[in-house]
Formats: C-alpha cells, structure tokens, sequence
C-alpha cells in the first residue's frame, strides 16, 4: 500500500493513463483503473471524482498559481503580465513530462476527455481574465488577453512535448513574441480598409 495520498494519486493517474492507452477511455473502469493502481475503488474515489478527473490532477494548482502570478507581476501589459505568469508556472508540466506527452494522446482521441479539458480551460481563462481585471485591465481585453495567453501557452506546451530540445520556457516566449507579432501586423490603415 502506498504510504501517502500523494503516493497513491500518482498511482492511479498512471494506472488509469496505462489502462486508457491499452483499452481507451470508455472500456475502462474506475475499479480496473484502482486495481491496476494496488488499491480498492473506495481509495480511488477518495482522490478523483470520476474516471475523467484523473487526467486533470494539476488543473488547480496551474489556475491557481497563474492567479497569484498574475497579481503579483511587475507591472505591463497584459501580454506581459501573462508571459510572467506562464514563466512561473511552467513548472507544473516540466515535472510531469513523462505523463504529459502520452495524456495528450489519450485526451486527444477521447471525445469526453476534449470535452473536459475545454471546460477546464474555460474556467483557467475565466480565472486569469479576473486576475487581470483586478490589475485594471477593462473586461474585454481581460477575457481576449487571457484567451490568448492560454492558446500561445497549448501552442508552446505542445511544441516542447514533440521536440523537447528547448526549454518550454523558450518556447512560451517564442509563442508569446508570435502574437505580439500578430497584433502588429495590421497596421490601422489596414483594418480600416478591411472593414470599410
């Protein structure tokens, strides 16, 4: 028996993601995913609320902390203030490399999984918007900054797991340094004649 909840939530997120790769999603259950794991159903229900949440462990603790860095950021920007933010965060993946790159795989050929994982960043984005606005950002650009924010954060994120030869910190600059550049690249002129 493992000796810590912590011990044994690693333990069944890994069950669970063997078992998901091996049959898929739907033809697991969470009594196969606690077996697996050396343990009963009841402990596996005390940790994850369904057969779902187990790939979502650290949704809380990267909304959390890209919250807090938010408010505590020097100020800028928007942009700036979010680049900061992911920064600080980055380490949330970067200790669970081995379990991100075959999650990805798995959440990405399950339908109930994509579900859940635009519900979770719906609500991340939600929550850094509000950050955002308590630093004085109006709520449109609140809600389109941290929109953005969290897409060049997937892009970057996605990019370090298929070629790990940079840092993922480099690559949430480079993804951050891309909209910068696209929100340069239409010079007002430009939009004035797009839209008239």
């Amino acid at each position: 028996m493992p000796r810590s909840g912590a011990e044994a939530r690693r333990r069944l997120q890994q069950a669970a993601l063997e078992l998901y790769q091996e049959r898929g999603f739907d033809r697991t259950t969470t009594a196969e995913i606690a077996a697996r794991a050396g343990l009963n159903e009841r402990t596996y229900f005390r940790h994850f609320a369904d057969k779902r949440e187990v790939l979502f462990d650290g949704q809380a603790e990267l909304r959390d902390t890209l919250v807090h860095e938010v408010a505590t950021a020097p100020d800028g920007p928007p942009l700036e203030l979010l680049l900061h933010a992911f920064l600080r965060a980055k380490h949330i993946l970067e200790e669970n490399r081995d379990f991100s790159e075959p999650r990805c795989a798995v959440i990405a050929a399950t339908p109930a999984l994509r579900e859940r994982e635009l519900a979770k960043a719906a609500t991340l984005t939600a929550a850094v918007a509000g950050a955002l606005r308590l630093r004085g950002v109006p709520d449109r650009l609140a809600a389109l900054a941290a929109q953005s924010g969290w897409a060049a954060f997937q892009q970057a994120a996605e990019e370090w797991i298929e070629d790990p030869g940079q840092s993922l910190g480099a690559y949430l600059r480079s993804a951050f340094d891309d909209l910068c550049t696209l929100s340069a690249a239409a010079a007002p002129q430009d939009r004035d004649r797009a839209g008239g």
